[in-house]
């Protein structure tokens, strides 16, 4: 299973280029994840495309209080996944969510530093995209009984 994971895309509005993101990179992905800052309503609108879109809330998602939730979670090939934006001190974030979400989940997924991130080192399997507005996003492989393996995309 392909799991496509974006974060801070920080787009008022859909673009011509973020569909060729859309249709290179994650349409064709099993499911797809937005770990927060999506920043407009017709961005969130352009996601929901995907049959397997899932999201949270962002810092600066401020439109998309009613529809979003701090934590988003779901189970894909027998993984517990949380996915969230993040908090505190950027050089905090891989160990704060670690904390709040670890326990709960075999896979964390997060934003908020725009930085790529794929570890266990805080107890917990957490992976950072990076931010999609700055070009970057992740491609996890999911095989039931196996480490994802993650690939980082430069778009």
């Amino acid at each position: 299973m392909l799991l496509a994971v974006i974060s801070d895309s920080h787009l008022g509005a859909p673009s011509p280029w973020l569909e060729s993101v859309y249709t290179r990179h994650l349409a064709g992905a099993d499911a797809l994840v937005h770990c927060g800052d999506i920043t407009a309503e017709s961005v969130w609108a352009f996601f929901l495309q995907h049959p397997n879109f899932h999201a949270c809330l962002g810092n600066c998602d401020w439109t998309l209080g009613s529809q979003l939730q701090p934590v988003a979670r779901l189970s894909l090939d027998g993984l517990n996944i949380a996915v969230t934006h993040g908090f505190g001190p950027r050089s905090e974030v891989p160990r704060r969510v670690a904390q709040a979400l670890g326990p709960e989940a075999d896979l964390v997924c997060f934003g908020h530093t725009h930085a790529r991130y794929f570890s266990d080192e805080h107890g917990a399997l957490l992976v950072n995209p990076g931010s999609l507005a700055e070009g970057s996003l992740a491609l996890l492989t999911l095989e039931p009984g196996r480490r994802p393996a993650c690939r980082f995309v430069d778009i």
